[in-house]
């Protein structure tokens, strides 16, 4: 882990706009989620997220719960990054982790980085403990290799 980032990389021979439209797809999030804890969306993910976006997803890791989820910055066909929060009063004081997506044209494909940002979650000092960001990687790794199968289909 990089200061409070922890990033993994595929080149995914599809082009960027194929691969935003999977990501930009909030009901999709469980079909290429690598961690196994993305459940289902539970509002505002029947239509594509774009700039300000407010998505909830339900969530298993031991335990379900549900996280509130922001889109923060969107540039179309090249980054989208949500911020991460739990629902309602809780939500100011827990939370605030950063998911981000960046596509770039490279050949006949697209370098994809996904990168778990955690300058402003409240609980940074927890993540930074143990194997939380060897973990993370591992499961955005997965989560790369996914969003190639999703959007190459079977090679």
């Amino acid at each position: 882990m990089e200061g409070n980032v922890v990033t993994a990389e595929r080149l995914i021979p599809a082009p960027p706009s194929v691969i935003f439209d999977l990501i930009a797809d909030a009901s999709r999030h469980p079909d290429f989620d690598g961690s196994g804890s993305v459940k289902q969306v539970r509002s505002g993910g029947s239509e594509p997220l774009g700039l300000g976006s407010a998505f909830s997803m339900s969530m298993q890791l031991g335990v379900k719960y549900t996280m509130q989820n922001t889109v923060i910055e969107f540039e179309k066909d090249r980054r989208i990054t949500w911020q991460v929060r739990p629902p309602g009063f809780v939500g100011q004081f827990v939370g605030g982790r950063i998911w981000r997506y960046e596509l770039e044209p490279v050949g006949d494909g697209t370098r994809v980085r996904e990168s778990w940002d955690i300058s402003q979650d409240h609980q940074r000092f927890f993540f930074t403990l143990g194997k939380m960001s060897a973990t993370t990687k591992t499961n955005m790794e997965k989560s790369l290799a996914r969003i190639e199968e999703l959007t190459t289909g079977p090679g």
